[in-house]
Parts: structure tokens; C-alpha cells; sequence
């Protein structure tokens, strides 16, 4: 099996759909001799700032001389950004050798009378298997959907769970209060384990706090009242942060916007409270090294200047508010917004917030069955903007060909909507 070969075999599988639950993946990894049983974890999940959060965490155990593994997802350009360790992406060649014995474990299953492993389970099983050959001192892993029952929950402990923010998203299976999606996140507590939880609406973080005690787990939430903001501009910004008897001054990060502050945040103090309990040695230099040498693609990444190009993933409410605010970081003259949302998503509800800072708009569309029609985005566009059309451009290279031949040097160019289109509008913002 080649890449390209191995790829086609992993895309195919999307046919299974998703799947909520671990007895799948359990069997899947028994039948490769369980390699996520020989490694240690951070495990993270939550609606919004999981993968900066993931970021962070990797660059700083890095900068502390741990072999530091980094599990993802979706890529945006490349499937090899989503398996990394120390910040390299796993070859194509490996790719297509670990496909290859986790395709006759998959094989076995079927034999056996079980369901098909899904996409998400077949990666998963291949970063597990990657990262234990690798023999990484600790894997962060991003959860992919929820928690309870994703495919990164086989794993039996942790050294920490980390829980972002929890917002409105895939209530189709998580829930249709922020309460049983909280519930849903916090399923990857573990038993006597630890728990990072950035501060939240009461019910929900005492949802999450009733999981925890229930787990005999210790719960710690970020003391985001701790921090204070120096600097925010459009190339980072700078802030002290005290927690317990730690005090780091003069932090930098090159993450746009305040929320990438928090996300920042949240990763210290996971960081700091494995460094009390002996979980790991880390110093506070480290942790500053970390944070400053962290990028993020596709989240408030600035890819140009005159005129500006802005591209971020957000694609729920809590992710383009975010967006919004950050905004007041740029200087520029008018607003060109390029837009895809996928139509499972609260599209009307985030035009309401993306809207009415534009001055252009240019409605384009992801490639996904998934996607909102552009002709369609563009009717729920015209019915609360009251300025000039609104421009169809289905194809993504046309659309940011499209926005760059409209700009003048002093405005700003955003695209953003969906995870889905990003990776295609970096790449043809390079080739423009």
C-alpha cells in the first residue's frame, strides 16, 4: 500500500458515517496489541480553542525536552498535520505502512461479524500506533467530537483532562442544552484523574464539577481573574499571569486575539499544576519559549499584508464572536468578508454577527456535501444587509482571486465560516 492508496482506503470509510462510542475502536486497538495502553496523556476537549489550546501544550512540554506527540483533527491542508511528534508530521511512507496494519485489523473485524471501523477510528488507531512506535514521553490529544464516546476516549487514564469552552455545537448528538453537551465533554474524566476547566456558565461548570467528584477526580478551573493583558495587537500579544505561587511576567504569544490569551492560559495552568503534582519538570522559561514559538494555522491567521488576508475557522456563535472582537486588533478602511458555512450549522445566527461589519461580501462554498448552498447563504445575506449585492463565487480559488482583484492596499480581507475551506484558501492565497 502506498499513500495515495492509503488515503483512498481511510476517505472511503466516510461512507460508515460517524460513530459514537468505544467498543469499536476498543476492538480495533486490541487486534493491533493495544499501543495507546503504553503512553500518557493530556487530554483535551471542548467546543472552541481545543486545537490552540493542543498547540500550546505541545510547544511548551517540547521546549521542556519531552517527546511530545500531537493528535488533531480535521487537517487543513495535509492528513500528515494531524499525527505530529515534536512538531513533525508523520511521513507519507508511515502513513501508508500503519494504514496498511490497521486495514488487516479492520479486515479481522469484519470476519469477525462487526461493524466497519469508521474514518475518525482508523486515524485514530494509526496515531495511537504511530506515537507508541515512536515512543513519545507524553501524547497531547485533541478530542474529535464530544468526548464520552469518541474515538480518543479508549484510553484508560490520563495525566490531565482538559475542558475548554463549551458552547452550541453538534446538538444533533451531543445534546440540546449546553448542560448535556458539558456532560458529554466531561466523559473523558478519568478516575482519580485531573481535571482543567476553564471557567463557565455555573450550570455547565457544575455540570463538568458533578462528573469530576463522581470520577473521585480533582477539579481545578482556569483563574482566568489572574491575568493581566499588556498588549493586543495584530502580530500577538503580551500579559502576566499568576496561579498559586507561580508568577509569570511579560508572556508573549504571536496567537491574535484575546481569546488566544485564554487558551494560552488554560495551558499554563495545566502545565503548572502537573509541574506541582510531579507529573512533569518544567520551568517557567520553558513555558515562555512555548508559548511564543506557538502557531496555529487557520485560527486569526494573517497571511498577508497590503491588503490584509485574515482567514480564521470559526463555525459556531462563540467561534465568530470571538472573530468579531479580535477585529478591533486591525487597522484597515472596508471590510471584504469571504463566507462558507457548513447548512448543519446555526448559519443564520452567525450571518447576524459576520454581516454587518462587512462592506463587501463574497459568498463561496466548502467542499463537503455538508455545505451551505452560496445562492442560499446569499438570500439569508440580503435580508439583513442593506448595502451593495452580495457576490457569488462557488469555486474557493475564484473567490479569494476574487476578493484580492476588489481590495485596495489599506483594506482587510476575511474568509471565514468553516474548518472545511480553510487549508483550500491558504493554499490559493500562496498561489495568487
Amino acid at each position: 500500500m502506498n499513500y495515495e492508496e492509503a488515503i483512498n482506503f481511510i476517505d472511503d470509510k466516510n461512507k460508515y458515517g460517524s460513530r459514537l462510542g468505544l467498543d469499536s475502536i476498543k476492538k480495533l486497538l486490541s487486534l493491533l496489541n493495544n499501543p495507546h495502553h503504553n503512553l500518557k496523556y493530556i487530554h483535551v476537549a471542548g467546543t472552541n480553542g481545543k486545537g490552540s489550546t493542543c498547540a500550546y501544550l505541545t510547544n511548551c512540554l517540547i521546549e521542556a525536552g519531552y517527546k511530545t506527540g500531537l493528535y488533531t483533527s480535521p487537517h487543513l491542508e495535509r492528513f500528515t498535520e494531524r499525527i505530529q511528534v515534536n512538531g513533525k508530521e508523520i511521513t507519507e511512507e508511515e502513513v501508508a505502512i500503519l494504514t496498511e496494519k490497521v486495514k488487516i485489523a479492520c479486515d479481522e473485524m469484519v470476519r469477525l461479524g462487526l461493524e466497519h471501523p469508521t474514518t475518525f477510528e482508523i486515524i485514530t488507531a494509526i496515531g495511537f500506533l504511530y506515537f507508541y512506535e515512536k515512543n513519545v514521553d507524553i501524547v497531547v490529544l485533541e478530542v474529535g467530537l464530544g468526548g464520552k464516546g469518541d474515538a480518543t476516549n479508549a484510553i484508560e487514564s490520563s495525566l490531565a483532562s482538559v475542558i475548554t469552552t463549551i458552547s452550541y455545537d453538534h446538538m444533533e448528538v451531543l445534546g440540546d442544552t449546553l448542560e448535556k453537551i458539558a456532560i458529554q465533554k466531561a466523559g473523558i474524566i478519568k478516575r482519580n484523574g485531573l481535571v482543567i476547566s476553564y471557567p463557565k456558565e455555573k450550570g455547565v461548570q457544575d455540570a463538568i464539577r458533578a462528573v469530576a467528584n463522581e470520577m473521585n477526580a480533582k477539579f481545578i478551573e482556569v483563574p482566568i481573574e489572574n491575568v493581566n493583558i499588556k498588549q493586543l495587537s495584530d502580530e500577538g500579544s503580551v500579559f502576566d499571569f499568576s496561579y498559586k505561587t507561580h508568577h509569570l511576567e511579560n508572556i508573549k504569544t504571536k496567537m491574535i486575539g484575546e481569546h488566544q490569551v485564554y487558551n494560552a492560559v488554560t495551558a499554563i495552568t495545566t502545565l503548572l499544576t502537573l509541574k506541582d503534582n510531579k507529573s512533569i519538570e518544567i520551568s517557567y522559561q520553558d513555558i515562555k519559549n512555548g508559548i511564543l514559538k506557538t502557531n496555529w494555522q487557520g485560527r486569526v491567521e494573517l497571511l498577508r499584508r497590503n491588503p490584509q488576508f485574515l482567514i480564521d475557522g470559526a463555525h459556531n456563535l462563540e467561534g465568530i464572536e470571538s472573530l468579531v472582537k479580535s477585529l478591533k486588533n486591525f487597522k484597515f478602511n472596508r471590510l471584504i468578508l469571504g463566507i462558507a458555512i457548513l447548512k448543519d450549522k446555526d448559519f443564520s445566527h452567525m450571518l447576524k454577527l459576520l454581516v454587518p461589519m462587512a462592506d463587501i461580501i463574497i459568498a463561496t462554498e466548502a467542499k463537503t456535501d455538508r455545505k451551505l448552498d452560496a445562492e442560499k447563504m446569499k438570500e439569508q445575506i440580503e435580508n439583513i444587509w442593506n448595502k451593495d449585492q452580495v457576490i457569488v463565487e462557488r469555486n474557493i480559488n475564484s473567490a479569494v482571486k476574487r476578493a484580492l482583484e476588489i481590495a485596495r492596499e489599506d483594506d482587510l480581507i476575511i474568509f471565514t465560516g468553516s474548518l472545511y475551506m480553510i487549508g483550500e484558501v491558504r493554499d490559493a492565497v500562496k498561489t495568487t
